[in-house]
């Protein structure tokens, strides 16, 4: 059985993401796995970090999601890409929970920068949606959210990280969007 952690990014409560991340978590069941899910909605984020180093004062939902990205052998991230980027709240999450310590620990050494990676062997998919076309994100924007969030869990041991954009959300139908769902869903159930 493979124990699944669902990342919902999207800072409000009721979004078309969230919708996805319900839908990938029902596909992911029928297929027998363990899932779990980490809402931005539901986590009072400060968008200030402690002074580095100092754990004494770390928030208890960074050592909630730390236990959970512990647990999980993939971890699943559904955001919205506002302004090419990944919404400001779940960046402030990231650079809270995936610290030195807990996800990499960097090595003496006078030469170059070395560093031990602590979360090897998880693998993770980004789904993203967008007002833009998902291939004008991807061929003329450069797709700058997803080179950063691949670089920086690869840093910290994850093997694979794969994507999938939806857009454009502004243009799309109901259709559209119902077929979304079920695309995801469906993916949910084919994880192996």
């Amino acid at each position: 059985m493979m124990n699944i952690l669902i990342i919902n990014g999207h800072p409000a409560a009721e979004s078309l993401i969230e919708a996805m991340a319900e839908a990938y978590t029902k596909g992911a069941r029928k297929n027998g796995a363990e899932v779990r899910v980490l809402k931005m909605s539901e986590i009072n984020i400060s968008l200030l970090m402690s002074q580095r180093g100092d754990k004494s004062d770390e928030p208890e939902y960074v050592n909630n999601a730390r236990e959970l990205i512990k647990w999980a052998d993939h971890v699943v991230w559904f955001y919205p890409t506002w302004w090419a980027d990944i919404p400001a709240k779940l960046k402030a999450f990231i650079e809270q929970v995936f610290t030195s310590g807990f996800a990499f620990k960097y090595k003496e050494s006078k030469r170059y920068v070395k560093w031990d990676k602590y979360l090897n062997g998880k693998t993770a998919m980004l789904f993203s949606t967008m007002d833009g076309p998902a291939w004008y994100y991807k061929y003329f924007v450069g797709e700058p959210a997803f080179k950063m969030m691949r670089y920086n869990l690869k840093f910290c041991g994850f093997k694979k990280v794969g994507r999938k954009y939806y857009g454009s959300v502004v243009m799309s139908s109901e259709k559209q969007r119902l077929q979304w769902l079920n695309e995801i869903e469906v993916l949910g159930t084919k994880l192996k």
